[in-house]
């Protein structure tokens, strides 16, 4: 089949370790993948969210958080989960401080669609203060002074204490204190008005692509470190455990149930449209 005969389809991701490696096998012919051609789309993640919201990408990497607003138009992959069991985005500052002592002062957030954004919420309240920040750029403006504290996502939450920060909390540990269920972040949606083969056909392909992924980790680890922004080879293997593991494979019942609570609490506390009918595709 030539190149003009293949179905383009692309796939939105962050530029990290962690979704490189569940799309190395997708992206580099690792799969025989009946007549589909899987592109790259790098973005952060807020970008990602918003192109979503427009319905630009065929596939994409979404915060959990922005699902709340896609369910109308993309449906919910079951394989591509991204979840902190008592691990997630961590909250830092320059100087040792406490939650209470971070109360009205402004926190640096890597967007407002992330589901880092939702859970600091959920945790500190509607009208927690914060000012919008590119993910890479946080962990240096606290070290700097430049803000009181951080919201830190990606491999930011393994290194932050090299450079000096301290941890106020770790949001995944304050969800499991609350549920007992693990922190849902982030997701693969893929658009819905593909068609039902299609949708089935890309689901099953992502699927066939993480277990690759997991099964060959070196080769597809030796890829992802390309993304891993200069992370220690040893950090970076244990960022892609962290966020590449059997949720990944297929959320699972606990998975589900944990994006339910998720968006079904964030939709209570009016932080979120709702309610919302989650629906796994599969």
């Amino acid at each position: 089949m030539t190149s003009a005969e293949l179905t383009t389809i692309r796939v939105g991701h962050s530029p990290d370790s962690d979704d490189a490696f569940m799309f190395y096998a997708l992206t580099h012919d690792r799969l025989d993948t009946g007549g589909l051609r899987f592109v790259h789309q790098l973005e952060d993640i807020e970008t990602l969210n918003r192109r979503a919201t427009r319905g630009e990408l065929e596939v994409s990497a979404v915060s959990i958080h922005a699902f709340a607003y896609l369910a109308d138009r993309y449906a919910l992959l079951a394989s591509g989960a991204s979840m902190g069991e008592r691990y997630g985005p961590t909250l830092v500052t320059r100087e040792p401080m406490t939650l209470e002592d971070l109360r009205g002062r402004t926190i640096a957030v890597p967007g407002k669609l992330t589901s880092a954004y939702l859970t600091l919420q959920l945790c500190m309240g509607k009208d927690v203060p914060v000012t919008l920040m590119s993910f890479d750029q946080i962990l240096p403006a606290v070290a700097a002074g430049d803000v009181p504290a951080g919201l830190l996502i990606h491999e930011g939450q393994l290194f932050y204490g090299d450079k000096g920060l301290h941890k106020v909390l770790d949001l995944g540990q304050w969800w499991y204190a609350q549920t007992s269920l693990p922190l849902p972040l982030g997701g693969n949606v893929v658009r819905k008005d593909l068609g039902e083969a299609m949708v089935l056909k890309i689901a099953g392909l992502l699927k066939q692509s993480i277990h690759y992924a997991l099964e060959h980790r070196e080769e597809a680890l030796t890829y992802a470190l390309e993304y891993a922004r200069d992370l220690d080879p040893k950090l970076a293997d244990r960022f892609v455990g962290m966020y590449v593991n059997h949720w990944t494979v297929d959320y699972g019942p606990r998975g589900r149930e944990a994006v339910r609570q998720f968006l079904g609490r964030a939709a209570e506390a009016g932080l979120v449209p709702g309610p919302i009918d989650v629906q796994f595709v599969g």
